[in-house]
């Protein structure tokens, strides 16, 4: 028989187990409180929960899910007092860790894996979430999409009745969710100006939801989001209550876009580039309007928005400058590929791909991914991580010449050549998966060039 032990002194010995693991260098310690309060009492997170006097709003997607976080911080921030987890800690492990340091926090604002969104939902009882979209990812750890999906649609049937729900109308398998919750939020980007010509042949949800049918596009914008109708039963994208229109691509450097609301319209200039972040952008807006930020707040904290770790993060470096972009999956690399190429074609890219658990063993997806236009402008590749040989063979047959490729495994020594073969006031584009991110900036930081992430969190 379990001998039920204070909440208080769990709390105490968690925290004691993170001030350890943070003396002794291990990652900062963000999720090793929360794990050990969770395998002792995994109902003390309810009630950890339970002590916010706002209550909690939960942010999951499978990309995007923290700079739409780190958006909605800036923009709630200034009003409540936050516990977020902005070290990208996104299990239940690192939500119990966050709840455990979040002393006079008013407001639980969680970005949460999508794996872990079930658990984490039926633990916090959330009074808001936001769903932002389902790309195939780790499949040898997620499984397939509708497998995810399914699970979303039973966590939101579980929503208390006074909960609020915002979700992306663009995705087929998010957006179904509204139908089931008509006071739901949709958000969406409607602008056919910015477009593919066509669906993307690595696109995930092609086929209706409903009848199996081949969805026809009016507009498709990142993978498969955009303005979808099945020819068949005719289910299509939900009408918008929050959408992007009149979008302006800049470069590297921003991009702008009429954001429009149920309450009014603002013109906003997201400090970060590429279509994607207009998504973001969105999901943050409707998830800060549900919680009660005015239009003009959101807009303003839209705009003083800067890139989250390792999300188009630009670091100066001596007299140089990394941009580390994280990719992780097709539909994430290929738009990181396209903003790139749309701000003009770098000649060098260190590209680091890794198989631990956290990136997916399976790193197959990387012939999905259209290169294809980054390689038309290289004249150098530096390949590195643990699968730089596998990485490096993917830019061949994308007909890179092989005289072009360095194969470099060490993260350091790669990053090191790759700063050497950048001229003096030039960038050096960094491209990682996940882990291999979370390693260069330790690398970077370790140099004195960044803070180390999880201070940046602090």
């Amino acid at each position: 028989m379990r001998v039920p032990v204070p909440l208080a002194a769990e709390i105490a010995l968690a925290r004691a187990a993170g001030r350890l693991s943070r003396l002794a260098g291990a990652g900062g310690g963000t999720t090793v409180p929360g794990k050990l309060l969770w395998k002792l009492d995994p109902g003390a997170v309810d009630r950890l929960a339970a002590r916010l006097p706002l209550g909690s709003a939960l942010i999951s997607a499978t990309n995007g899910k923290t700079t739409t976080a780190a958006m909605a911080a800036e923009i709630l921030g200034g009003r409540l007092r936050l516990a977020h987890n902005s070290s990208g800690a996104n299990l239940v492990s690192g939500v119990a860790s966050t709840l455990l340091d979040a002393r006079g926090a008013e407001l639980g604002l969680f970005e949460v894996d999508e794996a872990a969104f079930p658990e984490v939902t039926e633990r916090l009882q959330p009074r808001a979430v936001c769903l932002g979209n389902l790309f195939r990812d780790q499949l040898d750890r997620y499984g397939e999409l509708e497998y995810i999906a399914a699970r979303w649609r039973a966590a939101v049937g579980a929503l208390a009745g006074d909960a609020v729900l915002a979700v992306n109308g663009d995705d087929p398998q998010v957006g179904e969710l509204a139908h089931a919750r008509p006071d739901a939020v949709v958000f969406g980007v409607d602008d056919p100006a910015c477009a593919r010509p066509s669906l993307q042949h690595a696109a995930d949800s092609k086929y209706c939801v409903r009848c199996g049918t081949p969805y026809e596009y009016a507009a498709a914008y990142v993978g498969h989001l955009g303005d979808y109708r099945c020819p068949a039963c005719g289910h299509r994208r939900p009408a918008l209550a929050v959408a992007a229109r009149g979008i302006e691509l800049h470069g590297l450097d921003a991009v702008t876009f009429r954001l429009e609301t149920p309450v009014g319209a603002r013109e906003v200039r997201l400090n970060v580039p590429g279509l994607y972040n207009v998504y973001n952008a969105l999901a943050a807006a409707a998830l800060a309007g549900l919680l009660g930020a005015a239009l003009d707040e959101i807009a303003s904290g839209l705009e003083r928005f800067s890139a989250a770790f390792g999300r188009f993060e630009r670091i100066a470096v001596g007299d140089r400058r990394v941009l580390m972009l994280l990719i992780k999956n097709p539909a994430g690399a290929n738009e990181a590929v396209r903003t790139i190429v749309d701000g003009g074609a770098p000649s060098l890219a260190v590209v680091a791909l890794n198989d631990a658990i956290a990136d997916g063993r399976d790193v197959s997806w990387i012939w999905d991914v259209d290169f294809e236009p980054l390689i038309g402008g290289l004249a150098r590749l530096v390949a590195t991580g643990d699968r730089a040989a596998e990485l490096a063979l993917r830019f061949k047959y994308g007909g890179l010449e092989a005289e072009a490729i360095e194969v470099i495994p060490s993260l350091e020594r790669a990053l090191d050549r790759g700063l050497e073969l950048t001229p003096a006031g030039g960038e050096l584009v960094l491209l990682p998966t996940y882990t291999a991110m979370l390693a260069l900036r330790k690398i970077v930081a370790a140099r004195g060039f960044v803070r180390p992430y999880w201070e940046r969190a602090a």
